[in-house]
């Protein structure tokens, strides 16, 4: 009697997945940590809050008014003296122009409204006050 003979299994290679995926988690986990996803203003302000404040999706230009009564043009200081000038250079004759005042909700309000008056001054055709949306 003639018996065939059964074909054998092949070993499978098997690649082991577990400490591949445990490396592939440590390396997100570092870098999420080292990450810095937020870039904001030079300058540390906490905005006033407001129930309606509405998101600006496009600024021309922003002046921000420190705690301690600085001003920027943008990223730069500026001399509240000379504020007027450098905002009518940027300004230049555009009636549609929008100027965004992020001031400290610490500022003296005096300081922040005469930044706003300089800047309506200097033909800013909008003025917009800087918000944040109170949860």
């Amino acid at each position: 009697m003639l018996r065939h003979a059964k074909p054998r299994q092949r070993a499978g290679v098997a690649l082991p997945l577990t400490s591949l995926i445990d490396i592939v988690f440590l390396l997100l986990i570092y870098f999420l940590l080292t990450t810095n996803f937020m870039v904001d203003e030079a300058i540390d302000l906490k905005l006033p809050q407001a129930r309606s404040a509405a998101a600006q999706l496009e600024q021309q230009i922003t002046i921000y008014v420190a705690q301690d009564g600085r001003v920027l043009l943008g990223q730069e200081e500026v001399p509240l003296d000379s504020l007027l000038e450098r905002v009518r250079q940027r300004i230049a004759g555009r009636k549609d122009a929008q100027v965004f005042i992020k001031a400290d909700r610490r500022v003296v309000l005096n300081q922040a409204v005469r930044v706003m008056d300089m800047a309506k001054a200097a033909g800013a055709g909008s003025l917009y006050l800087a918000t944040e949306k109170d949860f």
